[in-house]
């Protein structure tokens, strides 16, 4: 099933919410319904290429740090 095209303001919105470090690929799901790869196809569709691969290494680089963290956390005594 197709999606209806998003308007300007809930690109936006995505947008925002994909670039701050607070709020997660699930929580952008769970609003808007978009998947992490529409997501990444949203920001590459409106953002600079230059600008798209710097989001894309810091989300990286954010999980990547996120994950060896949870795990050192649960890993404890």
């Amino acid at each position: 099933m197709k999606r209806p095209p998003l308007d300007a303001g809930t690109i936006g919105e995505i947008i925002q919410m994909a670039l701050s470090d607070e709020v997660s690929f699930e929580q952008i799901r769970g609003l808007h319904g978009l998947s992490p790869d529409e997501v990444k196809a949203l920001m590459r569709t409106h953002l600079a290429p230059g600008s798209y691969r710097a989001w894309r290494r810091r989300v990286r680089r954010f999980s990547d740090q996120r994950a060896t963290y949870k795990q050192a956390r649960s890993a404890g005594p």
